[in-house]
């Protein structure tokens, strides 16, 4: 039995308006019964708030045995489905699909689909290999850093994040300006995107998206065969992710061939099946900074101030009474 949607069902014994808290409770509590008592598996379909929860009573997700979220972006052609509680298996799995002229297909290779499209040779770009579930998936982290002609006048900077956590993104530009002295984002717009349509909530994007939003700042594309995963710390510090050995495979799988990975996830393991992959590991935001040639606040400005210096020179001062007299104001 599929029931779409269980907010539009209604008992007429019960007062309430189909959609009410007492009519979802009670006939989900009818299908239940059903269900346990003549074994027809039941299938509801309820809506979602704007926050991404269930609509109605909390009891709802309590009475079912599986709660599974149906998630796509309106402009992309991807969907996921995500088990978020299963009484009788695991949680957190995912299920890629492509939105075609026939309905759903699945998608058997999704690193190599998300991948399929990404622009080799431009800055702000770098690959990061996601766990979904117990599924690792290669997506494309990109950031735009844009120099802000409103910031000299007193107005904040933008900041805008798709795909990804919003306040982590202003966590990790915090962290840069403390650490590494913010390569000078504090007058810049910054923008990042998860390309493909994917969303992401793992603490493992952060090294992927600092290490983009420096490429983009200083203008120099990273290397194509360059991924890189970890958690930064508030300290600068590059912390240890799970799942690594799925990643790292999924990555020596599509040929690449260096991975920025935090030091204190190897804690003296071998990994083994990695092919050319060569493994670099870093414990701070500045190493791994250096270890792509990015450069560092410091460097930029000294680099900045030379250039400047060579093509502008110095400027003679004015002849006296070039400069028009002050307009008296009284």
């Amino acid at each position: 039995m599929i029931v779409d949607s269980i907010q539009t069902l209604f008992r007429s014994d019960l007062a309430p308006a189909p959609g009410s808290v007492t009519q979802v409770r009670e006939c989900a509590a009818s299908l239940m019964r059903l269900a346990k008592t003549r074994g027809v598996p039941v299938i509801l379909v309820g809506h979602v708030t704007k926050g991404g929860e269930i609509a109605g009573p909390r009891v709802l997700e309590h009475l079912v045995d599986t709660v599974l979220h149906f998630e796509g972006h309106g402009v992309h052609s991807v969907r996921a489905l995500r088990s978020v509680k299963n009484r009788f298996g695991g949680t957190h799995e995912v299920g890629l699909f492509q939105m075609g002229a026939r309905g759903l297909d699945p998608i058997p290779d999704a690193s190599r689909f998300f991948l399929s499209q990404r622009a080799q040779g431009a800055p702000g770009t770098v690959v990061f290999p996601s766990m979904e579930g117990s599924r690792p998936v290669l997506v494309e982290v990109q950031a735009l850093v844009a120099e802000s002609f409103l910031a000299a006048q007193g107005v904040p900077p933008t900041r805008r994040a798709v795909g990804l956590d919003g306040n982590r993104l202003s966590l990790l530009l915090a962290v840069l300006q403390k650490r590494t002295g913010g390569l000078g984002l504090h007058q810049c717009d910054v923008y990042a995107n998860v390309a493909g349509g994917m969303r992401l909530l793992e603490p493992a994007l952060d090294l992927p998206l600092v290490l983009a939003i420096a490429s983009s700042r200083a203008n120099l594309p990273l290397d194509p065969g360059v991924a890189a995963c970890g958690e930064v710390g508030l300290g600068g510090e590059i912390r240890a992710v799970s799942g690594l050995e799925a990643r790292l495979r999924e990555l020596a799988k599509l040929g690449f061939q260096r991975c920025l990975i935090p030091a204190r996830s190897l804690s003296g393991e071998v990994l083994e099946g990695l092919g050319s992959l060569k493994l670099q590991p870093v414990t701070t935001l500045a190493e791994a900074l250096r270890a792509l040639g990015l450069p560092t606040s410091v460097e930029r400005s000294e680099s900045a101030n030379k250039q400047v210096r060579r093509l502008r020179p110095k400027d003679p001062p004015p002849a006296p009474g070039a400069w028009p007299p002050r307009a008296d104001p009284f």
